[in-house]
């Protein structure tokens, strides 16, 4: 919600009505960290999902937390500078590779361990 907040905030301060998506760079770029951030959404949730089910919990709500972090991180630098953005998102998208290993870790021990 705190993402969407900022992009209603930048809406209202460079006074751009829904439906646009373009005018000041500065929403811009708010908006388009939000939506990064949504498109990601779905992959993230599934991952922590099978990863805490599967392979352990407390590991699985560590790398949730680190990955909320980062993405916090992803769209602060982003609404700075487009180029603000990409230590974050390499970060993040370790954190996704990890929680996919862990995921698979777990179904592999889950399925084929007796």
């Amino acid at each position: 919600a705190y993402f969407a907040l900022q992009v209603i905030h930048a809406r209202r301060q460079y006074r751009i009505s829904p439906p646009r998506t373009t005018g000041h760079p500065e929403f811009e770029r708010i908006f388009r960290a939000q939506v990064n951030c949504s498109e990601y959404f779905p992959i993230f949730i599934s991952l922590l999902w099978v990863a805490g089910i599967f392979f352990h919990q407390a590991v699985a709500a560590a790398c949730g937390l680190l990955y909320l972090y980062t993405r916090l991180r992803y769209f602060q630098g982003y609404a700075a500078a487009a180029q603000g953005r990409l230590g974050p998102l390499y970060a993040s998208a370790r954190v996704l590779w990890l929680l996919l290993g862990l995921a698979v870790a777990g179904l592999l021990a889950h399925f084929l361990l007796p």
